[in-house]
């Protein structure tokens, strides 16, 4: 190695990375539309619709643990997670391939429960397991998913159309994805070792769905269509409210007010925050894992998007030079902050 400098990933942050390792690749094939750098590549094939390509990496370890995650959960979830990309696009997923690393702990009638829940994903959004590969792991179990899905050329959503004046919508609720992964934290301590182990999850189901088998919003993406409604930008809610709100900001070089007393948070999101004596906005802005939609619109159309259901206008995109700020219920501005960025 000698004296060759290197440079810490924590100094350039999670997206700072990913520029520096892609700034070199530039488009070869002309129908590559779109590469690196939204929520999945868009390839124009000749046709009315373009099609969308993305793929996901879910570790043991780092992503789920599977002392409290059940398999069948597990096969569920990874494909919303995979899905989530296409949506995000304005897109319906069509395909998905499925790369297995498995460790010799988990047997064959493990795997068959791991499959049982992403046939069951598969069959709930409409898309089709058409392949994959599996080799053997020394460090637990990896998935890799691929997703192919489709969006009519006139219709796609990119996270680089954001303008001044639109309204930032939200899907679902927020925060109750990260407090049900600390219940689970908590009773995974409290019973470690214990031979016989009984962990307290009466009242905390809604907390565990959206931790352990959350929902794809291709409900939100068909009731988009049917309203006519063409999103100026989105992106899914995977990394947070405020670091997806500032990778949209980033990408349409925009700013964003969103307002404190707008925020849907679950009522059983407080309560678990109020158990564990933590802040439910912060995990409403940094928890993570929600798997919403989170898109602009045009002001005109405020009443048309409303009349969907299931979505808040939390805000409005601002110019660039004001930046992304959480606006408090007595007016007072907090800039947005989130790991991964570097200002």
């Amino acid at each position: 190695m000698g004296d060759k400098k290197r440079t810490e990933i924590s100094e350039l942050g999670q997206f700072g990375l990913i520029d520096r390792l892609t700034a070199n690749f530039h488009s070869v094939n002309q129908h590559t539309v779109f590469g690196v750098g939204d929520d999945a590549a868009v390839i124009d094939t000749g046709g009315e619709d373009f099609l969308l390509l993305s793929t996901d990496l879910l570790l043991e370890g780092i992503h789920f643990d599977l002392v409290y995650f059940p398999l069948k959960h597990l096969g569920f979830k990874a494909v919303v997670v995979a899905i989530g990309d296409i949506l995000a696009m304005n897109g319906r997923p069509e395909q998905l391939t499925l790369s297995l690393g498995v460790s010799a702990k988990l047997g064959v009638e493990q795997l068959e429960e791991l499959y049982e829940g992403v046939r069951a994903a598969c069959r709930e959004y409409g898309v089709d397991l058409v392949g994959g590969d599996t080799s053997a792991s020394v460090n637990g179990l990896v998935l890799s998913f691929s997703v192919v899905g489709r969006v009519p050329k006139k219709q796609i959503a990119y996270r680089s159309g954001a303008q001044l004046h639109d309204l930032i919508c939200l899907t679902g609720d927020l925060g109750a994805a990260y407090m049900g992964l600390h219940l689970l934290e908590r009773e995974k301590r409290a019973f470690e070792g214990h031979p016989d182990p009984h962990p307290k999850f009466e009242g905390y189901e809604y907390l565990l769905r959206r931790q352990l088998k959350p929902s794809a919003r291709l409900d939100i993406i068909d009731s988009l269509r049917e309203a006519e409604i063409v999103p100026t930008s989105m992106i899914d809610l995977t990394d947070g409210l405020a670091s997806d709100l500032l990778q949209l900001c980033r990408s349409s070089k925009c700013g964003a007010r969103i307002y404190l007393d707008r925020l849907p948070i679950a009522r059983e999101t407080y309560a678990m925050a109020e158990e564990l004596h933590a802040d439910p906005v912060v995990a409403a802005l940094n928890g993570g894992d929600d798997h919403e939609l989170l898109f602009t619109v045009p002001l005109a159309l405020q009443d048309r998007v409303a009349g969907i259901g299931g979505i808040d206008i939390i805000g409005h995109i601002t110019s660039e030079q004001s930046g992304a700020v959480l606006v408090t219920p007595d007016g007072s501005d907090i800039t947005l902050t989130a790991p991964g960025f570097k200002q």
